[in-house]
């Protein structure tokens, strides 16, 4: 239950398929919609759909702030555009470059790194301490690493699950795309439940391999880390790794909610 008076913030994750949005009051979730990030959208448009979203919800009227981390810069300019023209009452922040998040980014070229990366690290160090990785299964999945002293140190990056399935449609004559969902066996015994099996299982092996060559790399205990899945893809592969310590499906939203605090007040 949200606090009385607490601000109401709409926090936008676009990603490079989907955008995810979260209404919060203080830093409760109250609200959360995920739409296509379609490039092609205007300001006008993402206008009218985040209007639109927002009136199915009691708690828009007190809309306060606005908080955006973005993969897709064509996308990121309809929405500066959109927040300056629609919503310019609102404390608004855009994570990128110069803006203050309160972590660390040991990178070489700190730059670089994607800002959904930062804010899903930054909600991992604060909410649950460091060491943590934090394994994100979006377009790509990701793996984001955060030190015993809350510092971002890194990570990797592979493809995502469903973009892997697609691939494979595509190039292989015999193969077709398929409902993502756990086969009744890792030996399959027909062509759709082998792709699930390989997308699946393997999926989880790679996880939890990436994970345990992590933790050897940090030096640490493997129960001493913290490994928290997050994105939409997370509950397919959920029960079927054995590293994962949490699961935490609006942690980027809470990332943003956090740096919004440290720059809005």
């Amino acid at each position: 239950m949200a606090e009385p008076g607490a601000r109401t913030l709409l926090a936008a994750d676009i990603g490079n398929s989907s955008t995810v949005l979260g209404l919060l009051v203080g830093d409760e979730v109250v609200a959360h919609w995920r739409v296509a990030t379609d490039e092609r959208r205007t300001s006008d448009e993402w206008a009218v759909l985040v209007r639109g979203l927002l009136a199915d919800t009691e708690h828009a009227a007190g809309l306060s702030g606005v908080a955006v981390c973005a993969t897709v810069p064509a996308v990121l300019a309809e929405w500066r555009e959109m927040i300056a023209t629609h919503f310019a009452d609102l404390d608004a922040v855009v994570v990128e470059p110069g803006v203050r998040t309160g972590i660390p980014v040991l990178m070489d070229n700190p730059r670089e790194v994607g800002t959904d990366r930062i804010v899903n690290a930054l909600a991992a160090a604060r909410t649950y301490g460091g060491p943590a990785i934090v394994v994100d299964f979006g377009t790509a999945t990701t793996f984001d690493v955060v030190n015993a002293a809350g510092a971002y140190v890194g990570g990797a990056i592979a493809p995502g699950i469903e973009i892997s399935l697609e691939a494979l449609g595509r190039r292989g004559a015999q193969l077709r795309r398929v409902e993502l969902k756990r086969p009744r066996h890792v030996i399959a015994k027909n062509t759709v439940e082998a792709l699930q099996s390989g997308m699946l299982f393997g999926v989880a092996a790679q996880v939890e391999g990436m994970v345990a060559r992590m933790v050897a790399e940090l030096g640490v205990a493997p129960s001493d880390v913290q490994v928290v899945a997050t994105g939409h893809l997370a509950p397919l592969v959920l029960d079927e790794c054995g590293c994962f310590t949490a699961h935490a499906p609006w942690l980027t939203v809470q990332g943003l909610r956090m740096v919004h605090e440290r720059n809005c007040g």
